[in-house]
């Protein structure tokens, strides 16, 4: 059964206090005559992807037939708020989908349940390296997607050998940042306004973050320092994160980056070069054709580092019947039913045997670097940590100041100091004690206030819980 509409968003973002009475026990999935019941949420991405995961599901009935999926769509824009307002009531279905820097939060908030002794181990040699690190927090598997991200540098072929340009051949062989500045140099020199470089500047919200600190961690720097009680000061804002976003605002101060306010940039044949990803294959492959090149991000130091992570799978730990979950979405880890996603989205097939089938992905596709980049290591997770969002948003403001022309290590300290307040005033997400399935009767008060105070468009927004009073057993958050 497909609900196509979730309930509307409940907007509970700005309230400033919300008593929650968790008591009695969630409902289980139902089972009635012998049919066992598997409630799933997704986002209702785009449609293809919709009419394929529906698509799948049937398959999975027609093997199982004594197993009725619930399949509840739900809006992308309120996807998470949604989530959360169910997890508070205990509502959470069986199976959830979620974006890849949620989970942490999910994780650490004790909604999911490990997947390391469900996943069979078959199924996790098959999965590419990328897959297992963007699911794993505080060393458990919370979620494994079916399609990863890919990202680099798409390239006109002709317009790189008409200035001798040296065309990297795999990610060991990445332009440094310097060498990469003298071509965008020789290219602006022949080219009418000399704008020759796509930054994807019209992209909104998460891409700044996920575009752009690849290119900090090839530096030497990060976004926050990843150990368990890493700050974003001196890391953020260290001598190689600074370094790094100077060397990136050298190209749009020198007028080398088109501004790309119509987004066709690339397809339109202003500039040879544009940062992006998988999902501008199909346009670019259309308007360049065999001309078309993808290629590595530059490096700023010795080491590529390249971005990932998109959609993924949990189990929560409501789920009556983990095992059919699991079974569910190691079915949707099938090498048919992932090359049947990553048709409809373009996403980087998950699996290596996915992979290997797949024209565009294979050994000989166009779109292999991808798959190179994610299972050979040289893609970095976002951070894993529940305060993701506001490191997102903080370095994205960040990343607009300096586009317009603020000092980059004064830019990257105020972003350092937001990150770090965040991270101070939840103690570093220590670990809490996970509910018991199904059952509370628990009363307390949480506390949510909007990460993002000032309205950004496409600004992350997701509620920071604070427990008051907690008796003396209980754990601290």
């Amino acid at each position: 059964m497909i609900n196509r509409l979730a309930w509307s968003d409940p907007g509970w973002w700005g309230v400033v206090g919300v008593l929650v009475l968790l008591a009695g026990c969630a409902g289980e999935s139902g089972v009635g005559d012998g049919e066992r019941v598997l409630e799933v949420w997704a986002h209702a991405g785009r449609e293809a992807e919709r009419r394929t995961l529906e698509a799948q599901i049937r398959r999975f009935e027609a093997e199982l037939p004594a197993v009725r999926v619930e399949l509840t769509w739900i809006p992308e824009g309120s996807y998470n708020g949604q989530v959360q307002a169910a997890a508070l009531g205990g509502r959470l279905p069986d199976v959830l989908e979620f974006d890849g820097p949620y989970l942490y939060s999910y994780a650490w908030q004790g909604h999911l349940q490990p997947l390391d002794d469900l996943l069979p181990e078959a199924l996790r040699d098959d999965l590419l390296a990328s897959i297992l690190a963007q699911g794993t927090y505080r060393d458990r598997l919370y979620g494994i997607g079916t399609f990863d991200s890919g990202l680099g540098l798409w390239a006109d072929r002709g317009r790189l050998e008409d200035v001798g340009a040296r065309i990297p051949d795999g990610p060991d062989e990445a332009w440094s940042t310097a060498e990469f500045t003298t071509l965008l140099e020789k290219l602006a020199a022949i080219d009418d306004d000399g704008q020759v470089l796509d930054l994807k500047l019209n992209y909104t919200g998460e891409w700044f973050s996920y575009a752009f600190s690849p290119l900090l961690q090839s530096a030497g720097g990060d976004l926050v320092d990843r150990g368990p009680q890493g700050l974003a000061s001196s890391t953020l804002d260290g001598p190689e994160s600074v370094s790094a976003m100077r060397t990136l605002q050298s190209w749009i101060q020198q007028g080398l980056v088109d501004p790309n306010l119509d987004d066709a940039a690339f397809t339109q044949g202003r500039v040879p070069l544009a940062w992006g990803g998988h999902w501008n294959h199909p346009a670019y492959r259309d308007a360049l054709g065999e001309r078309l090149l993808l290629l590595p991000l530059p490096r700023h130091s010795d080491e590529l580092v390249t971005g990932q992570g998109s959609w993924q799978w949990g189990i929560t730990r409501r789920a009556p019947d983990p095992q059919l979950a699991m079974d569910f979405l190691a079915f949707l880890l099938r090498p048919d039913e992932v090359l049947a996603m990553s048709e409809a989205n373009g996403g980087v097939p998950a699996t290596h045997r996915a992979a290997r089938r797949s024209e565009d992905f294979g050994p000989d596709g166009a779109l292999h670097l991808f798959v190179r980049q994610l299972a050979e290591g040289y893609a970095m997770p976002r951070p894993r940590t529940p305060a993701y969002p506001v490191i997102s948003d903080a370095f994205g403001r960040a990343f607009q100041d300096i586009r317009h022309g603020a000092d980059p290590a004064e830019a990257l300290t105020r972003a350092a100091r937001r990150i770090d307040r965040e991270l101070r005033d939840n103690r570093h997400y220590p670990p809490i004690a996970a509910p018991t399935a199904g059952c509370s009767s628990e009363a307390f008060l949480v506390l949510s206030h909007d990460i993002v105070t000032e309205p950004a468009e496409g600004a992350i927004t997701v509620p920071v819980r604070k427990r008051l009073s907690l008796p003396a057993s209980e754990p601290a958050w």
